[in-house]
């Protein structure tokens, strides 16, 4: 299950097999694992920039302390939103919420995010824009 899924109709059917239990038996461990809370989901990950999403944002967020819940829900509601975290600040740098935004061109990621920051009501951030992709993978624990 950290790998990729094979490319079929019934990808779990292939993997059930290679473990020796049937696929109905696959699926229920795997939901076993969920409802354990030892598995989140089964993910696609989408190779973004492959399919045009050029504009990659990573946005820093200066949110008052008793906002950052508030905040930090509306933004991970949005699709263009991958990633929202909370982190702690500092006094040299009083950001604690970021966000990786992303779209097709920088104009409507810009555009985007200055709705971010009008329906948050949040004025003091910062952007820093991806220029290359040095690695994307999927994390391996086993």
């Amino acid at each position: 299950m950290q790998q990729d899924l094979p490319i079929t109709s019934r990808p779990f059917h292939i993997l059930a097999g290679k473990v020796g239990v049937s696929e109905d038996e696959f699926l229920a461990q795997i939901r076993s694992l969920r409802d354990r809370g030892i598995i989140r989901e089964v993910n696609a990950v989408l190779r973004h920039r492959r399919i045009g999403y050029q504009a990659n944002a990573l946005c820093v967020w200066q949110v008052d302390e008793g906002r950052i819940d508030e905040v930090g829900n509306l933004f991970a509601g949005l699709t263009e939103v991958t990633h929202c975290y909370e982190r702690e600040s500092c006094p040299e740098w009083q950001y604690n919420l970021y966000t990786m935004v992303h779209a097709v061109t920088r104009e409507a990621c810009e555009k985007r995010i200055r709705e971010m920051s009008e329906l948050s009501r949040t004025e003091n951030y910062l952007v820093f824009y991806s220029t290359q992709e040095l690695k994307k993978i999927t994390m391996r624990y086993f």
